[in-house]
């Protein structure tokens, strides 16, 4: 939001009930990196096996669950580009789809104002209608792929270089 103007209407996923909530209260942005890695979940990787592990318990190299577009507004939790499934999901993160996260990354500016919380008042008027994404229904990508640096496709790069007034004006 800008003032009362909208500038980004999306829905996305939020943190599992404790202790993968994702916090609640008034933030800033304090970071932002665009092919960013969890330093908590992720993969090991032993030769040719990759499996879901964190840092902690990994056999073998640790490579790190990709967050692309990562917003940082309070240490370890963040926006980043991830499924948005219609439960709570995340490890605390809020997830906005392919599509959207590097448009919000693009108008989220350090020292950007972030309020979360259970609900917001704009839920009953611009979130009633809001479409939901069914992205959560895709399959998994491979975990070869997910520790690849292939999963930061440059393709996206492209979409948060543009003018966010581009994207008030209904522009993908």
């Amino acid at each position: 939001m800008e003032g009362d103007t909208p500038l980004l209407v999306t829905a996305c996923a939020i943190g599992l009930p404790s202790p993968h909530n994702t916090p609640t209260g008034s933030y800033r942005v304090s970071s932002k990196i665009p092919n960013k890695r969890s330093g908590t979940y992720g993969f090991s990787v032993n030769g040719d096996s990759v499996r879901p592990s964190t840092s902690g318990a990994a056999t073998g190299r640790y490579v790190g669950f990709p967050m692309a577009w990562w917003v940082e507004f309070t240490p370890g939790y963040g926006f980043h580009e991830g499924a948005v499934w219609p439960i709570p999901r995340t490890h605390g993160c809020i997830a906005c789809t392919t599509m959207l996260a590097p448009k919000f990354y693009a108008l989220a500016k350090m020292g950007t104002p972030v309020n979360i919380a259970q609900t917001q008042p704009e839920d009953a008027t611009i979130g009633k209608d809001l479409k939901r994404p069914g992205d959560y229904k895709d399959p998994d990508p491979a975990p070869s792929y997910m520790i690849s640096d292939r999963v930061f496709q440059p393709a996206h790069r492209a979409v948060a270089d543009r003018s966010p007034v581009a994207f008030l004006r209904g522009a993908s």
